[in-house]
């Protein structure tokens, strides 16, 4: 399910891990993208595109044990120079991936949603930094990009992914409609091993949502 960023990555706790999704279209084509990165209003969050200030934020967050722990691709210690250089990557603009910057009313950074292509298929990965779990924001955020998503790509299938002690993030998947579809190992950079990982799936039809109230 997950910042991604989002991310062969794993689902977050509600969330500090990162959730992996990972959109497979039914009939790829070069020209099917989803656009440009959007701005989503929720009732209590705007998911925006990153901007070189969000670098302090960013390390600060990944720099939690609890949160990169249930990413893929990130290492312990996460420096601010880490966030800097991923910062500079992605600014580049060469590629159709969405990267989202989390932020509440006072705009400051405080969880990331990826959406990327990657070896043919939409990867969405996100995490949010500890000291905002449990107040259900993540699902509202995932919620929200992924309703964007299918309206923009309709006939694409979403995959997403959680560390299988990632009872938190597998709760979001469920709500919002995914299914198992497999069970195996993946590798975590920052705990240095491999852990059992479950893959899931949604097609737009399947589509459930999750509204914060």
């Amino acid at each position: 399910m997950v910042q991604a960023g989002s991310q062969d990555l794993d689902v977050p706790q509600e969330l500090g891990g990162n959730a992996v999704i990972a959109v497979q279209e039914r009939r790829p084509t070069p020209l099917s993208t989803p656009g440009s990165c959007p701005v989503i209003e929720t009732q209590r969050l705007i998911l925006r595109p990153h901007r070189m200030g969000d670098a302090d934020a960013i390390a600060t967050s990944l720099n939690d044990w609890q949160v990169t722990r249930m990413l893929s691709r990130v290492p312990i210690p996460y420096h601010r120079q880490d966030a800097v250089d991923w910062l500079n990557k992605i600014k580049a603009g060469v590629t159709p991936d969405w990267y989202l910057a989390i932020t509440s009313g006072d705009d400051v950074h405080i969880g990331m949603i990826t959406v990327e292509l990657r070896h043919g298929l939409w990867h969405m990965g996100y995490w949010l930094n500890r000291f905002y779990w449990g107040r259900g924001l993540m699902s509202e955020a995932a919620d929200a990009v992924a309703d964007r998503f299918f309206m923009r790509m309709p006939e694409a299938e979403l995959h997403s992914g959680a560390f299988a002690d990632n009872a938190a993030s597998l709760k979001i998947q469920q709500k919002l409609g995914f299914t198992i579809t497999r069970c195996g190992d993946l590798y975590s950079l920052a705990r240095n091993a491999m852990a059992p990982h479950l893959e899931t799936r949604l097609t737009q039809d399947g589509f459930q949502g999750v509204k914060a109230h």
